[in-house]
Formats: structure tokens, C-alpha cells, sequence
């Protein structure tokens, strides 16, 4: 949790506190006591309808970042059969396209990280993709190994562009507009309803109604942290192309 989070959640505790002093101040306990039994009905109701919405939209925000860096070991994994591949090719093509490899793996790491998380891309990465495809289709296979390689180079690549495009397009994976009003106005109106209660122990009133706040709000604050999945606290990290380029031999 970033300090706008902490920030966020004692602003929110802050204001709930306020509104219950005012509460208790000028619509003391015995008025509002008389309608704890309706509102207690009402509220089960209330809390389970968005203790529901709340879960779907979590297990949907995980399952997207689980899904991102799942992608991203699939990238790494297609790169590293390429790699592998280029090593088994005769110069100067095998060492040309075995360099283009760990320059793509460089570049994703350090240039393109940090771009995704201001949803972009980086035409330059792109363009190495482009170039690895055009001198693995250069190959002119002269014996059956050699056929053999080709064909697994071209699959390796297929897979490389297919998992990058992937990648690209859950960077701007997002909780839909439309989604978050539901979870703002439901959030008001569960906690809204804590209001409508009557205890005559103004501190324990007060200690579950901020209570339940800072439950639905810290969901809220996960939400917002794994809502794309290459920015927050829980951001997929190009973890596995450290590993790529840290488990190579020498360059050729």
C-alpha cells in the first residue's frame, strides 16, 4: 500500500468519524433506535449484494495480472528458443540474430517496463521483432538439420510476436468506468446505512461503522492497485527476462 493509498483510507476513516459525530450530535441514538430492525434487514441485504460485486471484481483484477505475467515467462520462454536456435546457425546470421534476441530482451527489461506503465509501447522493441523475422525467413535450409531448425525457429518467433501482442494489449486491461460507479455508490450506501442505526454505546457504534469502512475501502484501495496489471504495488515485473539474459552463456 503507497502513501496515497494510506492517505486515501485515513481521509475516508476521517470523514465517516465527523459524519458520525455530527450524527449522534444533532440525531441522537433513541430517534434513529426505532428503526434498527428494518434498517438491520436492509442492510443484510445491501452488504451482501456488494460483498458479491466486490469478489467479482477482485478475482477479475487478480486473475488479469496472473494472466499478464503468465505472458510475459511465455515471451521470455519463445525468446530463449530463438536464442537457443541462432546459436546452432552458421555466421554471419546465427550470431547477428542471436545478438537481435538479447537486444530485444535488453530493451523490453529497460525501455518498454517502464513505457507500459504510461500505456505505451516501444516502436524500437517492435522493430527487433520485425528484423528477427526477416533473418529467420533468410534461411535457406541446405540439409534436413538444418530444415529442422528453421521450422522451430519460425514457430519460436510466431509464438514471440503472439505473446508480445498479448502483452501489449493487457497493458491497457482495466476496471470498466461503469464498474467503479457501482463500487463507489455501493461503498456510500453500505456504509451509508451503518447511519441509520441507533446504539446507545456511541463508541462501539462508532468502532464498527469505521470498522466496516476501512474493510470496504481497503478493497477498494486493491482494486485500484491491481487494476492494470503493469502499474500499482502488484505490478508484473519483466522478472523473466532477468532470468533470460542471467542464465546465457558467452556471446558468440
Amino acid at each position: 500500500m503507497s502513501w496515497l493509498d494510506i492517505g486515501i483510507l485515513v481521509a475516508v476513516l476521517a470523514v465517516i468519524a465527523a459524519g458520525l459525530y455530527g450524527l449522534q450530535r444533532y440525531v441522537p441514538h433513541p430517534v434513529r433506535e426505532v428503526h434498527n430492525d428494518v434498517a438491520g434487514f436492509i442492510f443484510a441485504a445491501v452488504g451482501v449484494l456488494y460483498a458479491v460485486l466486490l469478489a467479482f471484481v477482485v478475482i477479475a483484477v487478480w486473475e488479469n495480472n496472473d494472466a499478464a505475467r503468465k505472458t510475459t515467462f511465455k515471451e521470455a520462454d519463445s525468446l530463449a528458443g530463438v536464442y537457443w536456435i541462432s546459436r546452432e546457425l552458421p555466421a554471419p546470421l546465427g550470431p547477428e540474430l542471436e545478438r537481435r534476441t538479447l537486444d530485444y530482451a535488453r530493451m523490453v527489461k529497460d525501455t518498454e517496463w517502464p513505457l507500459m506503465a504510461e500505456h505505451k509501447s516501444s516502436p524500437e522493441a517492435t522493430d527487433l521483432v520485425y528484423k528477427m523475422r526477416a533473418d529467420v525467413f533468410s534461411i535457406t535450409p541446405a540439409t534436413d538439420q538444418q530444415q529442422v531448425l528453421y521450422e522451430h525457429a519460425v514457430t519460436h518467433l510466431e509464438s514471440l510476436a503472439s505473446e508480445r501482442r498479448e502483452r501489449l494489449n493487457q497493458v491497457d486491461e482495466e476496471v470498466p468506468p461503469l464498474l467503479w460507479v457501482a463500487l463507489i455508490a455501493g461503498a456510500v450506501l453500505t456504509v451509508g446505512f451503518t447511519f441509520l442505526f441507533g446504539l446507545s454505546n456511541t463508541f462501539s457504534h462508532a468502532l464498527m461503522v469505521l470498522a466496516l469502512t476501512g474493510l470496504v475501502v481497503i478493497s477498494l484501495i486493491v482494486i485500484k492497485e491491481m487494476d492494470f496489471p503493469f502499474t500499482g504495488v502488484t505490478a508484473v515485473k519483466p522478472t523473466a527476462f532477468d532470468v533470460f539474459l542471467h542464465r546465457l552463456p558467452p556471446p558468440r
